[in-house]
């Protein structure tokens, strides 16, 4: 029963910040959500990397560690749904990121934080990063079909990878100021993020034809790859909770973000739809994967 209390603890939270958005949404359709999207890119997500990575007592060896395992766990979520979206027909490409980029950041790294307190932040950190860098390079890519290497110049995240990697690297102690600083910012950032994937959810068109597989593809094959991968590199304790805990996401807000500004509106359409589908069903899904979690990865 204890755990089942710890579950609750957990997720509560999460969904109730949602909620508050979805409410907002519905309250006023026309709610402009745009400076959350900028403030998140291009200063909370910044300084939610660096906080985390730096401040939470994660050490080089388990952030290059678990930097690695995302990017194993990538690449199976990608032999995944390449398989599915050969299978339904649908385009190998402006498609795919749904489904190899999961919500680590907004839904992940706040639930990682409720289950396993400041140590689990940091590895959810870790494996944040990795998507967040894919974003901004594979994501773009896929969604318009060429690479540009403007953009990636042009991410303050993958900046703020780097300076937290030279942090770790030569064990330089964080200024008191800008770890208040970057604390105030992480959890503003989360709350406002939430919050706005909860009015996002409001504005989503509905297409269910072919995203339930999509989806159920994302928030159920995802964590059976990743218990593959717990077992193959014989990881445990509770950073190999958190990853499992990641794996379970749903398909990230950002995806739907990129895919405006590169992909036709059909396609626009199709990976909103899965967005939707997948944070719905991830609604059941996180609460048993969470449980698993929390038992048997301590």
């Amino acid at each position: 029963m204890e755990l089942y209390f710890k579950i609750f603890e957990v997720l509560f939270p999460v969904f109730f910040v949602i909620g508050i958005g979805y409410y907002l949404g519905k309250k006023n359709p026309k709610i402009d959500t745009n400076y959350i999207t900028n403030f998140a890119g291009n200063i909370g997500t910044p300084a939610m990397i660096f906080y985390t990575v730096t401040t939470t007592g994660v050490t080089l060896a388990v952030f290059t560690s678990y930097f690695f395992y995302a990017l194993v766990m990538i690449g199976g979520f990608s032999i995944v749904g390449l398989i599915l979206l050969f299978i339904l027909k649908r385009d190998l490409s402006m498609e795919l990121p749904p489904m190899i980029l999961p919500n680590t950041g907004n839904m992940g790294i706040p639930i990682c934080l409720f289950a396993y307190g400041t140590e689990g932040l940091g590895v959810a950190s870790a494996i944040a990063s990795v998507i967040i860098l894919f974003h901004f390079t594979l994501g773009v890519f896929l969604a318009k079909k060429k690479f540009s290497f403007d953009v990636v110049l042009k991410s303050p995240p993958v900046y703020a990878i780097i300076i937290s990697v030279l942090f770790l690297y030569f064990n330089l102690d964080v200024p008191v100021f800008l770890e208040n600083t970057t604390f105030l910012l992480t959890y503003a950032t989360i709350f406002l993020v939430l919050m706005s994937l909860g009015v996002a959810l409001t504005r989503f068109k509905f297409s269910l034809k072919d995203s339930i597989i999509l989806a159920l593809g994302r928030v159920i094959l995802g964590p059976i790859i990743c218990i593959l991968i717990i077992n193959k590199f014989d990881l445990n304790g509770f950073a190999a909770g958190v990853l499992l805990i990641q794996s379970a996401m749903p398909s990230a807000v950002l995806n739907y973000l990129v895919g405006s500004m590169y992909s036709p509106k059909k396609i626009v359409d199709s990976i909103a739809s899965t967005i939707v589908t997948s944070t719905l069903m991830s609604f059941i899904t996180i609460p048993v994967v969470v449980f698993f979690a929390l038992k048997y990865f301590n």
